[in-house]
């Protein structure tokens, strides 16, 4: 199945004031224009200018493959003010995903990550904690059941790739990741489900709305892939 799905459709608006709004981006939709992706004819900087006739400022960034909250500014001031509290830790970020393997209850991931670009190794932490566990009749490699885990993520870092990199190094890679995941997986997954989505969604944002100082939480419901894998794994939608 496409990443992308009703690319030509308005972009769901999750959340709207007079400075800022957020979208539920679609998986495989690009922020903005980017010499990595020359393939890409579509970016939500452009499709939500248009949406809403007027321009917008991306306060924050989310991986072409990741769906979920995505939080614009309608002006430079608040675009300023919103990623200095990202900078400064006072944005609450949950995700998502759907992992190989059973994970643990809880964990704590405590795990410096090398910038691609710098080379320079910046600290990086994430809460796992799973909510709930499948075991499916289909084989995979020496055996002959699959095991997944749908796991809540709370990043209080922000590197590159964090996500997907810290769920590698435990050794439960989120399905459809390439390049930090397992390729066999998503090569199973494509095969038997007709899937090639990245199974990671920004789910909330939790932070204080720089204007009116109101406390503000927006939550994005999953898209229809990850929704079409929730119910074959755990037979059923999770609840958001």
């Amino acid at each position: 199945m496409s990443a992308i799905s009703n690319i030509s459709s308005p972009l769901p608006i999750l959340y709207q004031s007079a400075d800022l709004v957020a979208i539920n981006k679609p998986h495989g939709l690009l922020v903005h224009r980017s010499p990595m992706a020359r393939d890409a004819k579509e970016f939500a900087v452009q499709r939500l200018r248009d949406q809403l006739g007027q321009r917008v400022w991306p306060v924050h960034r989310l991986d072409r493959k990741t769906g979920g909250i995505l939080l614009f500014a309608l002006s430079e001031t608040m675009n300023s003010a919103m990623q200095q509290q990202f900078m400064e830790g006072g944005v609450q970020k949950k995700y998502l995903a759907i992992v190989r393997g059973y994970t643990p209850d809880e964990q704590t991931i405590d795990y410096a990550l090398r910038h691609p670009d710098t080379g320079v190794v910046q600290e990086a932490l994430t809460y796992v904690k799973t909510k709930q566990r499948a075991e499916i009749p289909l084989p995979f490699g020496k055996h002959a059941t699959s095991r997944y885990s749908l796991v809540e993520l709370q990043p209080t870092t922000g590197r590159m790739h964090q996500l997907r990199k810290h769920l590698a190094h435990i050794l439960h890679p989120i399905i459809g990741d390439r390049p930090h995941g397992c390729n066999k997986q998503n090569k199973l997954f494509l095969e038997q489900f007709d899937m090639n989505t990245m199974l990671l969604h920004a789910q909330q944002l939790a932070f204080t709305h720089p204007e009116t100082t109101e406390e503000t939480r927006v939550t994005a419901p999953v898209q229809a892939e990850f929704a079409r894998m929730l119910g074959i794994l755990f037979g059923g939608e999770y609840g958001a």
